[in-house]
């Protein structure tokens, strides 16, 4: 079942144009990983799916509904988490979190009590006090304690220690397990690459890839080190096979997937001693999507 469906969804501010015909879809129980640069649109996308700002062209629908004009019934089911979350500076975290939980209509105290230990709150202190992580903290204890259908997270993890990290990474799989769908927003690839079904990449308002870790893997190249009996040669001459440089007794190199046969076979007639073989990570495949493309991380 599908929980989020962008078509064609355009947004224009005067002649910029931040998101250029995005289709996406979260599926019921999948978590989807929206990376890109900033600037590349993803706060937009994400503000559309709030219905805090109206689509130029093409729709985005949240359980059917529109993402603008039914908002407030779409909100009732959702759980929003921001990259930098702004409190109500004279009440204390636990006030603002019983708040949250109030104006959702969900009063789940034992759950509220077991997220408060999780992430190792004090609940007690004004949020003036807060430091940046505790105020996400907060945000994520009050998203995690509520009974959402849908979790929108923007840089969730933004100023949370690893340990916390962690933390937020349980809650996330506790969620998916329970059938919930997760859109997360984030630029720690470390992350996405744990958590992620779907990845979705977005470049200058356009996505460019979708699909699997699987099946992306495709973009990017796998690390090798091979130390052999005998000196190798003729691997430059390969299609495929980029950094090579000698360490030592080894080679280390990297090779397109589809490569990676022909060159496999070639080292083992050298004898092979030794042979590391690294997947290759999400930042690697980020980082080709944006190589010579004008888009800073």
């Amino acid at each position: 079942m599908t929980i989020v469906k962008m078509t064609n969804l355009t947004k224009k501010f005067g002649k910029f144009t931040a998101l250029n015909y995005v289709n996406l879809d979260v599926n019921e129980g999948e978590v989807y990983g929206f990376i890109g640069p900033n600037g590349a649109g993803k706060s937009t996308t994400i503000r559309l799916l709030l219905g805090m700002i109206k689509a130029t062209e093409g729709e985005a629908k949240i359980f059917g509904l529109d993402a603008w004009s039914d908002a407030v019934d779409i909100h009732k089911r959702i759980a929003y988490v921001p990259g930098d979350v702004n409190l109500w500076p004279n009440l204390t975290g636990g006030e603002v979190i019983d708040l949250f939980m109030k104006l959702r209509g969900t009063g789940n105290k034992s759950r509220r009590e077991e997220m408060i230990e999780k992430f190792k709150l004090d609940p007690s202190k004004k949020c003036r006090t807060y430091s940046k992580g505790n105020r996400q903290k907060v945000a994520l204890v009050a998203a995690f304690a509520s009974d959402a259908d849908l979790f929108i997270l923007d840089e969730p993890t933004s100023g949370l220690d690893p340990l916390m990290e962690r933390v937020f990474q349980e809650c996330v799989m506790d969620a998916k397990d329970d059938g919930k769908s997760i859109l997360l927003s984030s630029h720690i690839l470390s992350e996405v690459e744990k958590l992620c079904d779907r990845v979705g990449i977005i470049r200058e308002g356009k996505i460019i890839e979708t699909g699997t870790l699987n099946n992306l893997r495709h973009l990017t190249r796998t690390n090798l080190l091979v130390e052999t009996k005998i000196p190798i040669h003729g691997l430059s001459e390969f299609i495929g096979v980029y950094a090579m440089e000698e360490k030592n007794q080894s080679l280390s190199l990297q090779v397109d997937a589809e490569y990676l046969d022909s060159v496999i076979r070639h080292i083992s007639q050298f004898g092979i001693v030794r042979l590391e073989s690294a997947p290759p990570t999400l930042e690697e495949l980020f980082m080709r999507h944006y190589e010579g493309a004008g888009g800073a991380l």
